[in-house]
């Protein structure tokens, strides 16, 4: 068995403190974590190992352990145990007697016995692949229809579906898109987050949009017509007379597609602003005196 240094690891020396551990484990931690490096393997399997070795090193039980035993720490009361029996015996292996605890033993065929002697198969056991997180843009009228977008994961390119009515923030996850598995083990998964992107002529808020149109003094006062945007194109829009500055008015159906519910929308809010004349004409004024 390889011997994994787990000071050389956190970049440390072996007579560390506790808070140089500490220290030393956050560095490397932010520097590599998966969430940087979405799609980078040897990333992952350095923030693996720098956890591992800290979980190691900032335990004072585990760390004795291994500066003892150094990766075979996790046997190491068994190793005792068997040491002060005098005897070890396992299928297949030796039997020597009076066996001292100053005996010389090779650490690497003691386990080899001892996983044998309890069924395991060390090099056999099937891993799990490593769960990916990515963050993926998209634009507020992108979202607002299903579409395909390219995403590369493990150096290929994952075609993926994005349904209509997705929210800012909403994880989707893709099953067996992450990391690989070892000895057959099946593979990670893939977690998408998703940020929309602000609009500047729409706000969301859950299923309807607000958006603000600008009438004349004029259409505030008498009534008539405007032509609007919405996400689906430009339709007509009716005032009444008397028109507030503020208010505002319900379009119903016009808002944002609701999520895996197709055929339904949420509503379009409209805020009327009032656009002043920049100049008053004598006439202006006279009219205005008549109000």
């Amino acid at each position: 068995m390889a011997y994994i240094d787990y000071y050389r690891t956190l970049g440390i020396n072996k007579d560390a403190t506790q808070a140089e551990i500490k220290k030393a484990y956050r560095k490397l931690a932010r520097k590599y974590h998966p969430d940087l490096h979405p799609n980078d393997e040897s990333a992952k399997a350095k923030f693996q190992e720098i956890n591992e070795a800290n979980e190691v090193l900032s335990d004072p039980e585990k760390r004795k352990k291994y500066d003892e035993y150094g990766e075979h720490w996790k046997y190491a009361e068994e190793m005792k145990s068997r040491t002060r029996q005098g005897t070890y015996e396992a299928e297949g292996g030796f039997n020597r007697e009076n066996w001292d605890e100053g005996s010389f033993v090779d650490f690497d065929d003691f386990l080899e016995q001892l996983l044998g002697h309890r069924g395991f198969k060390r090099a056999n056991n099937r891993q799990r692949g490593e769960d990916y997180q990515a963050t993926m843009e998209v634009t507020l009228r992108e979202a607002a229809q299903t579409h395909k977008r390219i995403i590369q994961v493990n150096g290929h390119d994952l075609r993926i579906t994005i349904p209509a009515g997705i929210a800012d923030g909403q994880r989707i996850r893709l099953r067996q898109q992450g990391g690989k598995g070892v000895n057959g083990g099946e593979a990670g998964d893939l977690y998408i987050t998703f940020k929309i992107v602000e609009d500047p002529q729409f706000t969301r808020q859950g299923d309807d949009l607000y958006t603000n149109v600008v009438i004349d003094l004029k259409s505030a006062l008498l009534g008539g017509e405007t032509i609007i945007e919405t996400l689906t194109g430009k339709i007509k829009l009716k005032i009444t007379p008397i028109v507030q500055p503020g208010n505002k008015v319900r379009l119903k159906g016009k808002g944002f597609p609701r999520y895996k519910r197709e055929g339904e929308y949420g509503d379009l809010i409209v805020t009327y602003q009032l656009k002043l004349p920049t100049a008053i004409t004598d006439e202006l004024k006279r009219e205005i005196s008549k109000l």
